[in-house]
């Protein structure tokens, strides 16, 4: 039989029962669908965390007090570590020889008003001007503080894209004054919406010079230090062995004692969040897994359920000279339309689902065309094995026997 053929009465088979092909479809659907939004999460989780998580190079790290934590030790461990203070990363600096270049940062939770317009809680970061190179701070408009600014301690700000819609809606910032925590600020700077991971905004920020929120909030304060090594990337190791050798030395740590200080860079989280990510991908896609196992069995059962309502049809055939293999590719396209039908009808969904956790929620997703050709694979390779017993027994049914089937 010619391949257009064998598509035709395929297709004659599957639409003859519309009801009960789409049921048949269903765990082939759900297992697609929860696929396909899954790996969409993720990839776009993973693609944000890369890109907007931790906005610095490859080659700034930042040291901290608390470092990336992992575990309950680890978390005892950061809490027995003394802030770091702002003489010791000033003479950090001095010391190092592997340094280009250093910024400090340190942070305070403070309202902020325009008019009658408020947003209680609000990021305000005070840094040094070079952290705008280090963190890769995009500007949509306006201007990042000046270093003569930051030396008079300026009160300027810089504003997140949240700030900027709930206090100036139809407004331009720029040059307008804001209150944060009852003080005066001249807004300088509009940063570039980031958007929001796991339910935290990026955009509800505010930057001004470090020495401004001293004078302002005190100056008793933990210190952030974002490091660029000297030499690019391959140079990150020995500088940060470098800054951990200069603190122990500043503390006057005896050899043994815990290091004081603790370092994140950019791959590092990335390799934190791959293996978290990771754990949720294998469990949910194991669950989807389940599912397509249960459309395999349905497709299957209903192929066999196929293969006795039509033995009269497969024994006129045979005896007009259809050969066993005709038969065969028969049944077995059969089960991988239905297959691949329910897959498409996966990936819709699927996508659908992504498109709006994109929307609604402060999850980002992505679907991408190697998901897309992934999911109709994958449920194609479902049809394809739950077809391949039914499509056997069918071939090898006896003509005589078959014509004589009622």
């Amino acid at each position: 039989m010619l391949v257009g053929e064998l598509l035709r009465v395929a297709w004659r088979a599957i639409t003859a029962h519309k009801l009960r092909s789409f049921l048949t479809l269903l765990g082939v659907i759900i297992g697609v669908m929860t696929v396909i939004a899954v790996v969409a999460v993720i990839s776009g989780m993973n693609n944000y965390v890369a890109t907007k998580l931790f906005t610095v190079a490859p080659d700034v790290y930042a040291v901290t007090r608390w470092g990336i934590i992992t575990s309950h030790e680890q978390f005892i461990q950061a809490l027995k570590r003394k802030r770091i203070e702002k003489h010791e990363a000033e003479q950090a600096e001095r010391l190092s020889r592997t340094a280009d270049a250093v910024g400090l940062i340190s942070g305070v939770q403070r309202p902020v008003k325009r008019e009658s317009m408020r947003i209680a809680d609000v990021s305000i970061n005070g840094v040094t001007p070079n952290v705008a190179d280090l963190r890769n701070l995009d500007l949509e408009a306006g201007r990042f503080f000046t270093e003569n600014e930051y030396e008079r301690r300026a009160f300027v700000a810089v504003i997140g894209s949240e700030v900027r819609e709930q206090l100036f809606p139809r407004l331009d910032p720029l040059e307008k004054e804001i209150l944060i925590g009852g003080i005066p600020f001249r807004v300088i700077g509009l940063l570039v919406k980031q958007g929001s991971v796991l339910g935290q905004s990026m955009d509800n920020v505010v930057y001004i010079p470090r020495e401004t929120l001293c004078k302002a909030w005190g100056a008793n304060r933990n210190v952030g230090i974002y490091v660029r090594a000297r030499g690019g990337v391959p140079g990150v190791p020995a500088s940060m062995d470098e800054m951990r050798v200069i603190f122990r030395a500043i503390r006057k740590l005896k050899p043994g004692e815990p290091d004081p200080v603790a370092f994140v860079t950019s791959d590092a989280i990335m390799a934190v969040w791959r293996t978290i990510s990771a754990g949720a991908f294998s469990l949910l896609v194991f669950i989807s897994g389940i599912s397509l196992v249960v459309g395999a069995i349905v497709i299957a059962n209903i192929m066999l359920v196929s293969v006795v309502e039509r033995t009269k049809e497969i024994g006129l055939r045979l005896a007009v000279g259809a050969r066993k293999s005709d038969i065969r590719r028969q049944f077995l396209l059969e089960a991988i339309l239905l297959a691949f039908g329910g897959g498409a009808l996966g990936v819709f969904f699927g996508w659908t689902i992504a498109l709006c956790v994109d929307a609604f929620s402060p999850l980002p997703a992505r679907v991408t065309p190697g998901l897309i050709v992934s999911g109709l694979t994958l449920a194609t390779l479902t049809g394809l094995i739950a077809g391949v017993f039914p499509a056997v027994k069918a071939s090898h049914l006896p003509p005589i026997e078959a014509l004589r089937h009622e």
